[in-house]
């Protein structure tokens, strides 16, 4: 062989042999509950890894993530500011940041809704937010940085911010390959985050895999809770057809009989039996997600209980699914309001809420 080639071919074998191996985060398999959907909302350009995971986690804890830079813990804000893990990832009546569960941006302004749990989203492919305005995590966390009533900043802010912490790029080379901070891998890493969100071992899957027993009252409670002639809350919270405890769907369910919300569900569609029509969040943990329906008008479990007893107001929105909406309510004794709720107890995850 001349020269010539042989040189040629080992410059060649060099520069192949020191060529960067291909980039490859761990995969993060998703380990779905028994008897849950298979179909995941998890799009094809944010896969799930255990680093994008990893960062997603550290990044949704930070104060720093709306772009402040300071000590100053009052002008700090996470995610977990407002989704707090101790109350299902939603905000609780008892946030030392907002009494009463009324959230209020770093604008001084205060939120369109109250917050939603941020639990089984991986699962729900019909819409998020009170509205079901999209389908994207991701989009999600993206107008949180910029919207003035949450945190009010801008991507810049966040990317500076974030990426002047030193722990930071090495993670991001970890999960995206370089050590680059860009406000699109952070909105991803999140959003892996909060697809592992999944609660499901409650006392009630417990007793569907034959492992523990329902009392009598959480027995009666389950059994009002999927009959219309008891509390008939299964049409919208599902119950016996889909174990998420919500249809992910958008109802107006008489919690009003005039409307000028500019955030509910005919805001996303234009129909007009859209009007007042919000989601019907999920019931797993629901215990924990106080306070109440889109405005947080209601601060207890109770106040929900006797509103769908006795505080329906009828209007041409309604849903027909409000079967009892002509009589107010479903006109429950109070002991089965007792059992109705010990049933709707049952369906807490205390490891869901330590584990996260």
């Amino acid at each position: 062989m001349p020269k010539r080639i042989c040189y040629l071919l080992c410059i060649i074998f060099l520069l192949a042999s020191c060529k960067k191996p291909e980039f490859k985060a761990t995969p993060y398999e998703i380990q779905i509950p028994q008897h849950f959907p298979t179909i995941l909302n998890i799009p094809a350009d944010n896969p799930m890894t255990v680093e994008g995971v990893a960062l997603g986690k550290k990044l949704f804890y930070d104060g720093h993530l709306c772009g402040y830079t300071g000590s100053d813990e009052a002008l700090q804000m996470s995610c977990a500011t407002c989704h707090d893990p101790q109350h299902s990832f939603d905000i609780g009546t008892d946030n030392p940041r907002f009494p009463g569960g009324q959230p209020v941006g770093l604008s001084g302004q205060a939120t369109h809704h109250v917050p939603l749990p941020l639990i089984n989203l991986v699962f729900n492919s019909k819409g998020y937010l009170w509205n079901g305005a999209t389908t994207s995590i991701e989009d999600i966390v993206l107008a949180t940085f910029t919207d003035p009533t949450e945190m009010n900043s801008n991507y810049a802010s966040v990317v500076a911010a974030i990426r002047s912490n030193s722990a930071y790029p090495p993670m991001f080379e970890k999960a995206f390959g370089t050590p680059e901070v860009t406000i699109d891998r952070i909105a991803k890493a999140i959003a892996q985050y909060v697809r592992t969100l999944i609660s499901a071992n409650s006392k009630f899957d417990k007793y569907l895999r034959g492992q523990v027993q329902l009392t009598p009252q959480e027995l009666n409670g389950y059994v009002l809770f999927t009959t219309e002639e008891g509390a008939d809350c299964f049409h919208c919270h599902g119950g016996g057809g889909t174990p998420l405890f919500t249809t992910n769907l958008c109802y107006n369910n008489g919690l009003d009989n005039v409307f000028n919300d500019p955030h509910d569900r005919f805001s996303v569609t234009g129909d007009p039996m859209d009007h007042g029509a919000y989601k019907a969040p999920t019931l797993r943990n629901i215990a924990l997600t106080a306070p109440y329906m889109h405005d947080g008008r209601f601060k207890t479990l109770d106040e929900v209980l006797e509103f769908y007893n006795a505080g329906l107001q009828n209007s041409p929105y309604v849903n027909p699914l409000m079967h009892h909406v002509n009589d107010g309510g479903v006109l429950l004794t109070p002991n089965q309001i007792a059992d109705l709720k010990a049933f709707l107890e049952t369906l807490t995850g205390e490891e869901f809420i330590v584990d996260n």
